[in-house]
């Protein structure tokens, strides 16, 4: 199939499945505590940072440093773009999912090409997948900026990839002025070109990526006084912490002791701790009942040790030759149900946990995937990787650190490289992200809090 066309079907589905979520269920189903029932219209795609958006498209920039959350902390690309759209007489709920729905797509086209360069096939359709039925994926279809980060971030690595530099400075700048973490492409450049001992121009986009965020400043100076003010009010939406990490400390004991006892400060549900002990230790039975010859990191269809022929193969005991299908039968059903075990543990322990198991997962798991496939991705995909991760994890902060690792292409390249080799779990991956997708887009609908 033509990369075009999967990556099309791959958007089409995933938004097919977030419209019926938001269009069709949602507003079926009452109102929910500290949510509202939505209405079949375009306002579904409407709620939270979507309105700084309308203000910043509509009336312009505003900032005071008073401690609260103006709307100079959102970049300029993406209302710029959404004006654009509005100016053939859209309104802005219209214009502004129009926009950050196309730039998805246009994501999705650009990170298969680069991975059927790359990795092949295979993993271009895994990879692909994997950004467009990602639970957080709903950000790319509500008024947000994930689609556009996403299309630039992934075309400016490409570019760079294929040493296309003015490329790559051309979409690295767009990209750090649509949102702050854009800024990560200039180290990230700088190493590749540092590492691989590229020539004096392979340095350019790194300066021209930070050239999106100092334009940016530089209006902020000209306009406010102050050329760091989308930095200051960053602060309204940074909790008071006693220690760095603190939120991640909290999101931890949320997972293995549950939110009510993190709130009361003592055990006040029992229940919680003992079912998270409980999984745990299933687990590692599970683990540990592997047979001896089992692998970890096989497939669950490879797991089979290889046989090894007699010495004179053209003669075979009877006996033996007679017992070894059912013993390789019974030895691969037995892989396959370890397999669909550790994953229903894995469904138990998020529906113990919830949204909190998914966060660390997506920040910390998405990191340590990243270092364990290193080897097997392209330099500029891991360092700026990892480079974004930093940028995320600087300031200390948990709110919305998933919905911005799931910015970072790096991690559903690292995830879609892993899928490919393990089809098994890869299909009921994509079958729990379809879950918990759709779940997403009934509560942004409901203004209840994703991410």
């Amino acid at each position: 199939m033509n990369g075009v066309i999967f990556a099309t079907v791959m958007w089409l589905l995933s938004r097919m499945v977030i419209a019926i979520a938001m269009l069709v269920i949602a507003p079926l189903l009452p109102a929910p505590p500290g949510g509202i029932q939505p209405t079949v219209s375009w306002d579904v795609f409407l709620a939270w940072d979507s309105y700084f958006y309308e203000a910043i498209t509509i009336s312009g920039y505003d900032y005071v440093n008073d401690g609260q959350g103006h709307n100079v902390a959102f970049f300029p690309l993406f209302p710029l773009l959404v004006r654009a759209v509005m100016s053939g007489g859209l309104p802005f709920n219209v214009g502004g999912t129009v926009v950050n729905n196309l730039a998805f797509w246009g994501a999705l086209i650009v990170l298969y090409a680069w991975m059927q360069e790359s990795h092949g096939q295979k993993v271009a359709r895994w990879t692909t997948a994997v950004l467009a039925w990602c639970p957080f994926s709903l950000f790319g279809t509500v008024i947000y900026t994930e689609g556009l980060f996403l299309l630039l971030s992934t075309a400016a690595l490409r570019a760079y990839d294929h040493k296309h530099y003015g490329w790559s400075a051309l979409w690295g700048g767009l990209a750090s002025a649509t949102r702050l973490p854009g800024i990560a492409l200039s180290p990230a450049f700088w190493l590749v070109a540092w590492r691989e001992k590229r020539p004096a121009i392979a340095y350019l986009p790194s300066l021209a990526t930070a050239g999106g965020v100092g334009l940016y400043s530089l209006y902020c100076g000209i306009r406010f006084g102050d050329m760091l003010a989308f930095l200051r009010v960053q602060q309204a939406w940074q909790p008071e912490q006693a220690f760095y990490g603190q939120g991640w400390l909290k999101m931890l004991v949320q997972i293995s002791a549950g939110t009510a006892n993190w709130n009361r400060g003592w055990l006040h549900d029992p229940w919680h701790p003992l079912i998270f002990v409980t999984i745990c230790a299933l687990g590692y039975l599970l683990w540990r009942s592997r047979s001896p010859g089992e692998n970890s990191q096989s497939r669950a269809e490879d797991c089979i040790p290889h046989y090894t022929p007699h010495p004179t193969p053209h003669i075979r005991h009877p006996v033996l030759h007679s017992l070894q299908p059912s013993w390789r039968s019974h030895l691969k059903r037995l892989c396959v149900d370890k397999g669909y075990g550790f994953y229903l543990l894995g469904i138990l322990l998020w529906l113990l946990a919830g949204d909190p198991l998914i966060n660390m997962i997506m920040v910390w798991g998405g990191g340590y995937l990243l270092v364990r496939q290193r080897t097997k991705l392209r330099p500029v995909t891991v360092i700026y990787g990892l480079c974004s991760l930093a940028v995320i994890l600087s300031p200390g902060r948990t709110i919305s650190a998933e919905r911005h690792a799931y910015g970072i292409v790096s991690i559903a390249i690292a995830l879609g490289l892993l899928l490919a080799r393990y089809r098994r779990w890869g299909w009921a991956t994509l079958l729990f992200f379809t879950l918990v997708l759709l779940s997403f887009a009934v509560r942004f609908s409901q203004h209840l809090w994703v991410a």
